[in-house]
C-alpha cells in the first residue's frame, strides 16, 4: 500500500513538474527562434485546454479498462511528449502538437492516480491520500521552473530529454509495482460540470468560484510573462529564473505551512481582501525593476498574497459549501483550469501590444477581484445557511 501511494505521488510530481519546467525555458526558445511572444502564452495554454477537456473522458475509460493500464499508458505518452518538444525547436507546429499530447497524457494520469488513490482508500483514509496527492502537485509546481532553470542553462533540450527519461523509469517502476486495483472509487474527479454544481451557483458561494478563476489567472499569467519582461528588462537567464521561482515556491510554502492555520473562523473574507492588495504591490512594482533581487523581491510579494488567497479561499468555499464539499471542490478546480487555460494566452497578448504596461493593468486587475468577495459579504443568500436552517 505504501509503495503504490508513493508511486502515485511520484506520478503526480513528474506530470505538475512537466508543466513547471518549461516556463523558464520556453521564452528562450521563442525568441531563439524568432518566433511571436503570443506563443509563450499559446503553449502553456493548449496544453492545459487538452488536459481540462480530456481528463473526463479518460476517467470513464479507467472505470472500465483499469487504472494501472491507464496509468502505464498516461506516462508513455507524457515521455513522448518531451521527446518531440526537444527535438522540435524549428517547428512551431511540433511543439504546439508536443503540448496537447502532454496535456492529453497529464489528463490521463490525473484521472488514473486520482482514482486509484481511492480505490485503494477508505473513508476514513482518503482525504489523507488525496491530500498527498495534492502536495505532490504543488511541489510539482514548485521545483519544475528551478529544474528547468538549471538543465536549461546547460541546454535548452535537456530539461525536456531528463524528463522524458525520467517519465519512462518511472514508466518501468509502475509496471513492475503496481497491482490493479478493485475499482470502488470514480476516476471521473475532474468533470467539467461537477453533479450539483447547477445549485451551488444560485447561492453566493458563485462569488468565491468566479475569485478562484481570477486568483490563478493572474498566477498563470503571471508565470507566462515573467521571464519575457524580464529579459528586456534586466537580460534575466533561465538559471536565474529557475532560482527566483525555486526561492517563492519556497515563500509560497511557509505561507500555507505558517500563516494560513493561524486565521480564525470568521476572519477569512478580510484576509484574501488584503491577501489581493498584496498580490496587487508586487505586480505594480514589478514595473519599476532594475535589477535581479529586485525581480525576486516583487514576485515573492506577488506570491505571498496570491498564497494567502488561494489557501484562505479553499478553506472558506468548503465551509460555504453546505456540506457540498466535492462538488464545490470540483467547480473551484474548473475554474482553476480555465484560469491556466485563459491567463497565459491573455497576458502573452497584452505583453506583444502593452508590454511595459503589463503588470499595471495586472495590479489593476487584482484590486477589481475585490469586489467580489464584496459582493459575497453583501449577499445573505448562503448554503450554509440554508442547511443550517434546514437541519432538525
Amino acid at each position: 500500500m505504501k509503495q503504490s501511494i508513493a508511486l502515485l505521488m511520484s506520478v503526480q510530481f513528474f506530470v505538475y513538474l512537466g508543466f513547471g519546467i518549461i516556463i523558464p525555458v520556453l521564452p528562450e526558445v521563442i525568441l531563439q527562434q524568432n518566433y511571436s511572444e503570443i506563443h509563450v502564452g499559446g503553449l502553456l495554454s493548449v496544453y492545459a485546454l487538452a488536459s481540462f477537456f480530456v481528463a473526463p473522458l479518460w476517467g470513464k475509460y479507467s472505470d472500465r479498462t483499469g487504472r494501472k493500464k491507464l496509468i502505464l499508458v498516461g506516462l508513455l505518452g507524457f515521455s513522448l511528449s518531451f521527446w518531440v518538444f526537444a527535438f522540435s525547436f524549428d517547428s512551431l507546429i511540433l511543439l504546439y502538437l508536443s503540448r496537447i499530447i502532454g496535456g492529453l497524457f497529464s489528463g490521463a494520469l490525473y484521472s488514473a492516480v486520482t482514482g486509484y488513490a481511492s480505490d485503494i482508500s477508505t473513508e476514513e483514509t482518503r482525504n489523507k491520500y488525496l491530500g498527498l496527492l495534492g502536495m505532490s502537485i504543488g511541489l510539482g509546481f514548485i521545483f519544475g521552473p528551478a529544474i528547468g532553470g538549471i538543465l536549461g542553462d546547460i541546454s535548452l533540450q535537456l530539461p525536456f530529454i531528463a524528463s522524458a527519461v525520467l517519465t519512462l523509469v518511472l514508466l518501468v517502476y509502475a509496471q513492475i509495482i503496481l497491482k490493479e486495483p478493485e475499482r470502488t472509487g470514480e476516476a471521473n474527479k475532474r468533470q467539467l460540470l461537477p453533479k450539483g454544481a447547477r445549485t451551488l451557483w444560485m447561492y453566493r458561494i458563485r462569488y468565491l468560484f468566479i475569485f478562484s478563476f481570477m486568483v490563478t489567472f493572474l498566477l498563470a499569467g503571471l508565470e507566462a510573462t515573467f521571464q519575457l519582461f524580464h529579459i528586456e528588462r534586466i537580460q534575466i537567464t533561465p538559471l536565474q529564473l529557475g532560482y527566483l521561482f525555486l526561492f517563492s515556491g519556497l515563500v509560497d510554502a511557509i505561507v500555507q505551512g505558517g500563516i494560513v492555520r493561524r486565521i480564525k473562523n470568521g476572519t477569512e473574507t478580510t484576509w484574501i481582501i488584503w491577501s489581493q492588495v498584496i498580490a496587487a504591490i508586487g505586480l505594480g512594482l514589478t514595473f519599476f525593476t532594475t535589477s535581479l533581487v529586485m525581480a525576486g523581491i516583487t514576485l515573492c510579494i506577488f506570491t505571498v498574497g496570491n498564497a494567502l488567497a488561494r489557501t484562505t479561499l479553499v478553506a472558506l468555499t468548503t465551509k460555504e459549501s453546505g456540506g457540498n464539499y466535492g462538488t464545490a471542490a470540483g467547480v473551484s478546480y474548473s475554474m482553476d483550469n480555465l484560469g491556466r487555460i485563459i491567463g497565459p494566452l491573455t497576458f502573452a497578448f497584452i505583453f506583444t501590444q502593452l508590454p511595459n504596461t503589463l503588470y499595471v493593468v495586472s495590479a489593476v486587475l487584482s484590486l477589481a477581484s475585490i469586489v467580489l468577495i464584496i459582493l459575497f459579504r453583501a449577499n445573505s443568500n448562503s448554503l450554509r445557511e440554508t442547511k443550517k436552517q434546514l437541519a432538525p
